[in-house]
């Protein structure tokens, strides 16, 4: 029979493929020009002129709002914003040049102009000037500083409208966990509010230049960052209960790490600092050395601080203490070992004087000691240090 020619052959497998991909390569075609030309057909449809917006009423603030609002709103006028510059010869002229240095924080402290801030806030500077919160500028005059409590005091001469000096709290009863809010001028950015909660309690850091620990250091989660030191940490009353003076971070900016020196320490210094110019430490003149010590201490196999010298005709010398002892032959001799201070063990050189700083110039402290290998209790009033 003569073949049937009404249907045609059928197409190539591979024809057929390539018919199919035109199919698809056409439809995504046509999808993505509407893609594009979908926003232009809307906008053809859209009004020509903005709908009227009216405003949702926003009821009334919350009652933790209105206090932290009030808090800032009586602590402001209290808080100033210190810069600080130096003196610069220039290299050609040789003509001597003011330049900025840095800025900081600073709180008044009473109706006489005294401002407070951190010591290494001025540190260095030859001149710093305080802005007060209604934009007034006066040169600060250096009154005193103890770098050892990274504090200084700074006085300017308001003869009207006096700022209000800021409520004075404690930091003895402060418990972890409750509000704090600090306020300063991070990065120049003034008067500005942060807040957070009292982290941990108790922290000690070293003191300028590795001195003295700065001991019962307030660690908040409440963000400092470099402009805030020297301001006020304030409690949920709007009380002064520290000092920002440091952060810890590895960026420099804040980690939600910071620390206040404590205003029962504050309380204790910036007097002293007012009425003499520099904090004078209570001793019991005794020689004393952190190096010296840790190596005696592991070689007697004894926690506490070893008395190298008794200062002859000091409070220590009239209380009874033993320095180290030498025989004719050479050979020498441990003398006493202090292990507490009214109670409160000692182990570092470092913690004996921050439980010494805590006490004033003729307090009696009950200083025990280890002697021969029993220990006994001594009465020594504190003198005032060199």
């Amino acid at each position: 029979m003569p073949p049937d020619n009404r249907y045609p052959p059928s197409a190539p497998p591979r024809d057929r493929f390539l018919q199919r991909l035109l199919v698809v390569a056409l439809a995504l075609a046509a999808l993505m020009l509407l893609w594009r030309v979908l926003p232009a057909i809307e906008d053809w449809f859209s009004p020509k002129q903005a709908a009227e917006r009216t405003v949702t009423p926003r009821g009334d603030l919350a009652a933790d709002e209105k206090s932290t609002i009030e808090l800032f709103e009586h602590a402001r006028n209290s808080v100033v914003y210190i810069s600080t510059a130096e003196f610069v010869r220039d290299a050609w002229t040789r003509n001597v040049m003011t330049v900025p240095r840095g800025t900081g924080s600073g709180f008044i402290w009473d109706d006489a102009g005294h401002v407070v801030t951190n010591f290494h806030v001025i540190r260095g500077a030859a001149q710093a000037t305080v802005k007060l919160a209604d934009g007034r500028d006066y040169q600060a005059a250096l009154v005193g500083v103890s770098p050892a409590h990274d504090i200084a005091v700074l006085r300017i001469g308001v003869g009207f409208k006096r700022p209000p000096p800021v409520p004075v709290g404690t930091s003895g009863d402060l418990k972890v966990g409750q509000k704090v809010f600090a306020i300063g001028n991070p990065f120049g950015l003034d008067w500005t509010l942060t807040t957070g909660i009292v982290s941990a309690l108790d922290r000690s850091l070293p003191g300028e230049d590795g001195g003295t620990n700065i001991e019962h250091l307030i660690q908040t989660d409440a963000a400092i960052n470099p402009g805030n030191s020297g301001g006020p940490l304030l409690d949920s009353n709007g009380r002064l209960i520290g000092i920002n003076t440091a952060i810890y971070s590895p960026s420099g900016a804040s980690a939600g790490i910071g620390f206040s020196v404590p205003v029962d320490t504050v309380m204790r210094v910036v007097p002293q600092l007012i009425r003499n110019g520099k904090y004078v430490r209570p001793v019991m003149g005794i020689e004393i050395d952190e190096g010296v010590n840790a190596r005696l201490v592991r070689e007697l196999e004894v926690e506490g601080v070893v008395v190298l010298r008794v200062v002859p005709g000091s409070a220590a010398a009239k209380a009874g203490l033993r320095g180290i002892r030498q025989d004719r032959d050479g050979s020498l001799y441990p003398g006493d070992i202090i292990v507490s201070v009214d109670g409160k063990a000692v182990d570092t050189v470092a913690k004996l004087s921050a439980l010494l700083d805590e006490r004033r110039v003729g307090d009696t402290v009950a200083i025990g000691v280890l002697r021969e290998g029993k220990e006994q209790t001594l009465s020594v009033t504190l003198q005032p240090g060199i």
